[in-house]
């Protein structure tokens, strides 16, 4: 060989040893950055750990947030709300003369109307009672979208639109060959926005969410609006109730089932009510009911304990939000917040490596959509690969990666759920229903001879649709209470309690 081709080989070679370092280089920090992007899962699962002692803490917490929040106004971040509600249809009775919600023995009889209002539909709702605890005969059910400007308009704006809509509704029935009339027609309100009920029938507005800012509405009673806008379009119809869907939910799952002390709803937002004690409501001390109970709002999206497992995730969608600081609770395991936590993480995976590629703004994963990439059964998750890129914008997202968003959905979902049950049981422990006999109680009672059937209603979409939320809330539920007393409890679906729930209270309160 000459010394041209003896220089030629050497370059070759030392050209060769470049391209492989380079390639090996390459290899070197692509598992650099694989391995980054793994920590972050790893990091992230381990700050939204739930296990039993931590969810138990959850609940010890919760229930001590009760305790403080019945003690006086503004004593805890539960609000724990009067509802007035003191009795509930087909009538509830405590073993041990704890209290009793009338016991009216299914005698409603005749038909009631509800009005759902709490979002930008409203429904209107006609039932027909036949008495002496037979079903519900006939339900009939119109929605109607608000108009946009109705929204942000004057109170008697929006109520009249609502008042005529309620009269034409009943114009309908009218024109029907089985048309009956009634001197006036009773009504259940579900006005699903913080009120601070002033009797079973009224209350005022506490703040406007949900997009809505009708104005002149400061200090006003809501019922009497709507009472006012019935006068002014000439129809004869009464407020007989005003209720959150929360408390409808309560009242149909009693109606259904008589041992129902709670009801749930973990949706896009989530609330929880149940029945206590009057003399247990100690900021209003010499409040009386017939019953000796009375349904409480507890508002429980504002609860918050550092037993809570907050990530900073959670602390940079918190600051984000339209109300930093609030609604701890319902940012950890509702669905308006679960989808953009998976987006957050998901941005911070893109930070550490190229294998994303940008992440677009915030809230542009919904909640739904990461439900169906947690639940993408495919060998290639196809549909997690549809979701990166229709929502967030991130094509040709690799096999492994997905199988990583598929994980983070998990996580998210499981801590989610798992609170859930944590503050479910909270609700149990405060009434003695968890096997312990309350959580100021004392000695523990035993299991056999004091737990009774314990029913919660449950509604909302997260747990009516979305099958691993569900089962992993009966997963923690179980956990925390025991194998032993979990068998007392059954978490019921009590779908539309907002609408047929709140016609139910109307017969109830006649």
């Amino acid at each position: 060989m000459g010394k041209v081709g003896f220089g030629l080989a050497v370059s070759c070679a030392a050209a060769t040893c470049a391209i492989a370092a380079i390639l090996v280089g390459k290899r070197v920090r692509s598992r650099r950055k694989w391995r980054r992007v793994v920590g972050v899962l790893k990091d992230f699962e381990e700050a939204c750990e739930t296990s039993v002692g931590r969810l138990k803490q959850v609940v010890d917490a919760m229930a001590v947030e009760m305790h403080a929040g019945l003690a006086s106004e503004g004593g805890s971040k539960l609000k724990m709300l009067l509802t007035f509600v003191d009795k509930l249809p087909n009538g509830f009775l405590v073993d041990d003369s704890d209290y009793r919600f009338s016991n009216l023995e299914g005698s409603e009889r005749g038909k009631y109307y509800a009005l759902d209002l709490g979002g930008t539909n409203f429904r209107v709702l006609r039932i027909q009672l036949g008495g002496k605890r037979s079903s519900i005969l006939s339900c009939d059910v119109e929605r109607q979208p608000i108009p946009q400007d109705l929204m942000t308009t004057t109170s008697e704006d929006l109520f009249d639109f609502i008042a005529l809509s309620l009269k034409q509704f009943v114009e309908k029935e009218a024109q029907s060959s089985e048309f009956s009339p009634v001197k006036r027609r009773e009504l259940g309100f579900t006005f699903s926005f913080p009120v601070k009920q002033t009797s079973v029938s009224s209350g005022i507005l506490i703040k406007w969410t949900k997009g809505f800012a009708v104005k002149d509405m400061d200090a006003k009673d809501v019922s009497e609006c709507l009472q006012h806008a019935f006068t002014r379009n000439g129809l004869d119809m009464r407020v007989a109730v005003l209720v959150n869907d929360t408390v409808g939910t309560l009242a149909l799952g009693h109606y259904n089932d008589p041992d129902t002390v709670a009801a749930v709803i973990i949706g896009t937002g989530t609330n929880a009510c149940y029945l206590e004690r009057t003399d247990a409501i100690i900021k209003c001390q010499g409040l009386l009911t017939t019953s000796g109970g009375m349904v409480v709002n507890m508002e429980w999206g504002n609860f918050w304990s550092s037993h809570l497992p907050k990530t900073s995730y959670d602390g940079d969608l918190d600051a984000e939000s339209p109300n930093p600081n609030d609604h701890g609770f319902e940012k950890m395991i509702s669905g308006m917040y679960l989808g953009d936590i998976v987006r957050r993480v998901i941005l911070r995976m893109s930070q550490e490596s190229d294998i994303f590629g940008p992440v677009s703004m915030p809230f542009s994963l919904s909640t739904p959509s990461m439900a169906k990439m947690h639940g993408d059964e495919s060998p290639d998750l196809t549909e997690v690969a549809r979701i990166l890129k229709e929502e967030l914008q991130i094509p040709d997202v690799p096999l492994k990666v997905r199988k990583l968003v598929v994980k983070v959905c998990d996580v998210v979902t499981r801590r989610a759920a798992r609170l859930a049950a944590a503050g479910i049981v909270g609700i149990l422990k405060k009434i003695g229903r968890d096997g312990s006999g309350g959580s100021t109680s004392g000695r523990g009672r035993g299991i056999d001879s004091k737990m009774r059937r314990t029913v919660v209603a449950i509604d909302g979409s997260l747990y009516t649709r979305y099958a691993m939320f569900k089962e992993y809330l009966h997963e923690g539920l179980c956990e925390i209470l025991g194998e032993e007393v979990a068998q007392y409890v059954i978490l019921k679906v009590t779908e539309d309690g907002s609408g047929i729930g709140a016609a139910l209270l109307a017969a109830t309160f006649l």
